[in-house]
């Protein structure tokens, strides 16, 4: 589901959560972001949402990798089979499973 632009800010808040995801390593050491996320009222009486959450650039609509992450993913995985690719991801990079790896490349595939 694609999502739009924000025609007007909101200020209102509705609630908190925690978001979990992981990004790159850093040193070395595999990272898992907790973010707290903030779910907020709509107040356009045209708009067909009550409420809505914080979206970021970096991190996909219900994302649970960044897109520099799935980039990666992507590039390791073009070279070689889906079980090496999770096997090397997930010792030195990230948790990765085989059907993750078919699903990013499906994905990137273009329709014909």
């Amino acid at each position: 589901m694609p999502q739009k632009e924000p025609s007007q800010t909101s200020t209102k808040v509705h609630s908190h959560y925690k978001r979990r995801f992981q990004d790159l390593p850093i040193q070395g050491k595999k990272v898992i972001v907790i973010l707290n996320n903030k779910k907020m009222f709509c107040t356009n009486p045209d708009c067909p949402h009550t409420t809505f959450a914080e979206s970021y650039e970096f991190l996909p609509f219900k994302g649970k990798k960044t897109k520099r992450l799935e980039e990666e993913i992507l590039n390791i995985s073009l070279n070689v089979s889906s079980i090496t690719a999770s096997f090397l991801l997930s010792k030195n990079i990230a948790k990765v499973c085989k059907s993750t790896i078919c699903n990013l490349l499906k994905k990137r595939r273009p329709n014909y």
